[in-house]
């Protein structure tokens, strides 16, 4: 391969990979692989998924948020319930023990913009800003990704159905 074939493939990888947002850090906590997903047109809510770090040596919360992308921000937890996947809000926020990672994903505990703006679209850029109970308040990038995508890095078309929809998922307050 030619040194110029070389640099037009590498120019073409680094397309194809979306750009991540950037780590952040807010006292102890790091907050990393911040990203939701696209969006059906008219959907009234979008969940938001990222990785906080506690490299301190006290606990701190998430305990709210905010975003210009939608009337409301809510931190929710997944729980089964006789075989029922049940959501709903953390009335207490989402604790971040010293030197552990909470991991919010699909199927787990994850945010909630409540009230969208707009349809999110595949590789827009939702600011957030997220609240600690300690640490205080930090901003926040979150990628859009496709709407079937399981994971920050996941690339999947937006007209691509999502397969991982729960059947019977109840929504608790």
């Amino acid at each position: 391969m030619t040194k110029l074939a070389l640099l037009v493939a590498a120019a073409l990888a680094c397309l194809a990979v979306p750009a991540q947002a950037a780590d952040v850090t807010v006292g102890s906590l790091t907050v990393s692989s911040a990203w939701t997903r696209a969006t059906p047109k008219g959907a009234p809510v979008g969940a938001g998924y990222l990785t906080i770090t506690n490299k301190g040596t006290a606990p701190d919360r998430l305990v709210d948020g905010s975003s210009d992308a939608s009337a409301r921000f809510e931190i929710h937890e997944m729980t089964m319930d006789n075989g029922v996947m049940r959501m709903r809000p953390m009335g207490q926020g989402l604790e971040i023990k010293p030197g552990e990672t909470a991991v919010l994903k699909p199927g787990g505990n994850h945010v909630m913009f409540v009230g969208l703006r707009s349809q999110l679209m595949q590789g827009q850029h939702i600011k957030a800003t997220l609240t600690f109970e300690k640490a205080g308040k930090v901003d926040v990038d979150f990628t859009v990704q496709g709407i079937g995508a399981m994971n920050a890095n996941e690339q999947t078309m937006d007209n691509e159905p999502n397969m991982h929809d729960m059947p019977g998922m109840m929504h608790g307050h």
